[in-house]
């Protein structure tokens, strides 16, 4: 239904109730965002993960901290689930948020910014302390109708921001988001030097900046890169680089995300990747020896990123199979044929649970199962609204255990 109301009523009455929700809300909660420093963390892939971190080293500095992700609501200690299928709640939900965080004395709410919500002006009337850049690759493309779209849609959080960037420099995309005016820009990079950068050198295992040796216990490259974005954030609010270094080193990592399930003769590893390019990282990540487990999220969006998902898993995975993810109204058997169209020879597995009984099957000793799209997500979202409960790290503990 929500989808013929959007195709029926023009795009700028749309624009108008957007707005005047974002209004109402923040008026109804009083404007929380002005008493309390508000850090908006936006790009394609490591937003989830770099809002975890910076909440990280603020507690590890001292400060109350709120956090608001995709995966969790925390105000201080107090966590609830996140179980919405949103990155960014309504409107009415985020100001609600913001109230709780100031009623209850934080100091920073961190919050992940997504497109849509940008779109939908649900960033609207939230004053914001802080941007940062993770990075930029296409996503949501039908639902902005262009990648060019898309960028612009994460441009205006940068626009209307104007105390504190933290952008990549190393991102091909960077320049965009340099235009725009802010008090302090902060950059970060692996790759370019440059007056006003914050320039690590990859090692083993972490990063050393300004000296410092910086180990870290998230595996990747692109998790390097999530702990420079909130290490200059953090310098911007003149944590110092003793406590940086403890709060990152101390760092496990979000549920979900690069998270291994069962490390026995062979490693079983969940992790969100819902991109292609965030798909071949975490291939690339894992290394030789997979046995890899893939669907494409979203039925009814960014069908042209599928054939793409197959072929990524193609190219990395020994064996691969394609297997159910959140379909919603679209046939699902349709969406694992076209993922299946970038890889000719993978197995395609209905049933998820029945795939994970297959990676469980056929992996041989020292190799790893990787298991991607879903991460922690409590839901498969179905037809007409329908959701069934979904817990994959406890499926796949069911199926090792019956092995």
């Amino acid at each position: 239904m929500k989808r013929i109301i959007r195709k029926i009523i023009p795009e700028s009455v749309l624009s108008f109730y957007h707005l005047s929700l974002a209004f109402l809300a923040a008026s109804f909660y009083l404007f929380p965002s002005r008493k309390i420093k508000v850090v908006g963390v936006t790009g394609t892939n490591g937003k989830t993960t770099t809002v975890d971190l910076i909440s990280s080293i603020l507690k590890e500095a001292g400060y109350e901290t709120a956090v608001l992700s995709s995966i969790k609501f925390k105000i201080k200690e107090e966590e609830k689930e996140n179980d919405l299928k949103m990155t960014m709640p309504g409107r009415f939900k985020l100001q609600k948020f913001l109230r709780q965080a100031v009623n209850s004395r934080c100091c920073y709410a961190v919050i992940e910014v997504s497109s849509e919500g940008i779109k939908q002006y649900r960033h609207k009337f939230i004053s914001f302390h802080a941007a940062v850049f993770t990075n930029l690759s296409p996503e949501h493309i039908e639902a902005h109708k262009s990648f060019e779209n898309y960028k612009r849609c994460k441009g205006k959080l940068f626009r209307e921001t104007k105390k504190i960037h933290i952008i990549n420099y190393d991102d091909e995309h960077a320049d965009y988001f340099l235009q725009f005016k802010a008090e302090e820009k902060w950059l970060f990079s692996l790759n370019k030097e440059k007056e006003g950068v914050i320039k690590a050198e990859k090692i083993k295992g972490g990063f050393i900046v300004n000296d410092t040796e910086i180990k870290l216990q998230i595996p990747g490259e692109f998790n390097i890169y999530n702990a420079l974005a909130s290490l200059c954030f953090a310098s911007s609010q003149k944590v110092s680089l003793a406590v940086i270094k403890k709060a990152l080193e101390s760092y496990s990592g979000v549920p979900g995300r690069m998270e291994t399930v069962i490390n026995d003769s062979f490693k079983v590893i969940i992790d969100y990747a819902v991109t292609p390019t965030a798909l071949e990282k975490a291939y690339q990540t894992v290394g030789d020896g997979l046995v890899c487990v893939l669907g494409s999220c979203g039925g009814g969006r960014d069908k042209w990123k599928r054939p793409l998902l197959g072929e990524i898993a193609c190219r990395y995975c020994r064996e691969v199979i394609v297997t159910n993810e959140d379909p919603y109204d679209e046939d699902p058997i349709k969406i694992i044929n076209q993922v299946a169209e970038g890889c000719p020879r993978a197995k395609k597995i209905l049933d998820r649970s029945e795939a994970i009984r297959e990676a469980l099957n056929i992996v041989q000793p020292n190799e790893t199962i990787i298991i991607t799209g879903k991460g922690c997500e409590p839901w498969i979202c179905l037809e007409k609204g329908k959701k069934i409960p979904w817990s994959e790290k406890e499926v796949i503990k069911q199926e090792y255990g019956k092995r």
